[in-house]
């Protein structure tokens, strides 16, 4: 990972999600990953070390990843970056709720994904450049159909959400998960990045493509004997 590029993260919410602030230095602009039912939790991130938001890329509709989107984009203003496909989630989050976690949150935490003049949407093979960093946008569909993993190329950062974790991959038996499609993601957009990519998951501790290639069962399994 660069020397120049700061990265500071915090478990938040019931599922312990980890969202991360992302910038070239402190006490200037910065990037949100992933935005947990917590806005005060975020804001606390952003608060530490003087930065401002510019952006906050989501990398799928889950209620534990987008449902603090609409909290942060009315505070701060910035756009919401979300992939279309994974739209069918961000607009219900409540229902999300009842079903994941059988619980209910207020109702400012289960509003819908952000307003439509704060919405972007994603695609994959698309270059954002936020902040002074280039964030390439890999569409990794399999845990959700509009999942994303974001890619700092040059620093050599994945932020793989719920694609791929130190020694395992993200649930598929959730509405519009699919394993074979996930697999397929992983084989065409994840396994091709250099082994020395480190590995920030949307949950769990940061790992490296090399090791991940080396001791995770379900990438041992595309790659062969």
């Amino acid at each position: 990972m660069s020397t120049s590029l700061f990265i500071d993260s915090r478990s938040l919410w019931l599922a312990e999600t980890n969202c991360y602030v992302v910038a070239p230095e402190t006490d200037g602009p910065a990037v949100v990953i992933d935005a947990p039912p917590d806005p005060e939790g975020i804001g606390a991130i952003l608060a530490k070390h003087d930065l401002t938001p510019v952006a906050l890329l989501v990398t799928h509709g889950h209620i534990d990843h987008a449902g603090g989107a609409g909290g942060v984009v009315r505070a701060t203003g910035v756009p919401a970056y979300v992939h279309p496909d994974d739209d069918f989630m961000t607009l219900h989050p409540a229902d999300q709720l009842r079903m994941l976690f059988g619980v209910a949150v207020d109702e400012q935490q289960a509003a819908p994904f952000a307003p439509p003049d704060h919405y972007e949407t994603l695609a994959g093979g698309q270059r954002l450049d936020l902040s002074g960093l280039a964030f390439d946008v890999l569409h990794t569909p399999g845990h959700t159909p509009g999942h994303c993993c974001f890619l700092l190329r040059e620093e050599g950062v994945l932020f793989s959400g719920d694609q791929l974790f130190a020694g395992s991959i993200g649930r598929t038996d959730l509405p519009g998960g699919d394993y074979d499609t996930l697999m397929q993601s992983m084989a065409s957009q994840v396994l091709p990045l250099p082994e020395d990519t480190e590995v920030l998951p949307g949950h769990g501790p940061t790992t490296t493509l090399a090791r991940e290639r080396l001791i995770n069962p379900f990438l041992q399994e595309l790659l062969g004997p």
